[in-house]
């Protein structure tokens, strides 16, 4: 019976330590979250170096977040294979990209995961675009016809073709519309200088109301830098 009770005691405390793992990560509608992921993708953008003549800011999209949680919800480490036609996930956008990072929950955080997306940023040569290691999560942070992102995160037991992590975070943005490289990610020039017709200019990025379609004022990024 003691046997019993302590079995019954040990999974009671082990479901209620699985469910606050869980729990602690933010989802797609936690607006700090989606703050987040919108203003460390446009840090990022704005800072390119050599600097970019025609980088779009990036603004949310809740059609991509919901994309990324249905894919972060099978928990696998590797890409959605219906982002390119002929399957067209998206009203708006008929190839979308995505970047992928998993580890521990206690290391998660949206600024290191895109930090380590950018960071390939030092095997990337972009004179000649050849790309040391990998680049391509680096290159999509930075892909100037990008300007919408959908970002979540999902708590993962076991993450397939992850083999050595356990209770892990798996973080997935997709990107509208996707990068495609090995071109090059954006054109070099005088910061805003080949922005599209009607654009505007904030902190080295076009902006244009009508085709990002924020709903406030743009948020001003010098803020947060």
């Amino acid at each position: 019976m003691c046997a019993t009770l302590a079995t019954i005691a040990w999974m009671v405390s082990f479901v209620s330590s699985y469910s606050h793992t869980a729990n602690i990560l933010p989802d797609i509608e936690n607006e700090d979250f989606i703050k987040d992921c919108v203003r460390i993708h446009n840090k990022f953008r704005s800072e390119v170096k050599p600097t970019a003549s025609d980088m779009l800011y990036m603004t949310w999209d809740p059609a991509l977040a919901q994309i990324a949680k249905a894919w972060a919800g099978n928990c696998q480490f590797s890409h959605n294979t219906q982002l390119k036609p002929p399957h067209k996930l998206h009203p708006n956008f008929t190839s979308l990209g995505e970047n992928i990072w998993t580890g521990s929950v206690s290391l998660f955080s949206v600024s290191s995961a895109i930090t380590n997306w950018y960071d390939e940023i030092q095997d990337y040569d972009f004179k000649t675009r050849i790309c040391k290691k990998v680049c391509g999560h680096y290159t999509q942070v930075v892909w100037a016809d990008s300007y919408k992102v959908g970002c979540a995160v999902q708590f993962c037991p076991k993450v397939s073709g992850f083999d050595a992590l356990f209770n892990g975070a798996h973080f997935i943005c997709n990107y509208g519309p996707g990068g495609n490289y090995p071109t090059w990610p954006y054109k070099r020039g005088a910061t805003c200088s080949a922005c599209p017709n009607n654009d505007e200019c904030l902190d080295n990025l076009c902006v244009n109301q009508q085709r990002d379609q924020v709903k406030r004022m743009y948020i001003n990024l010098k803020l947060f830098h």
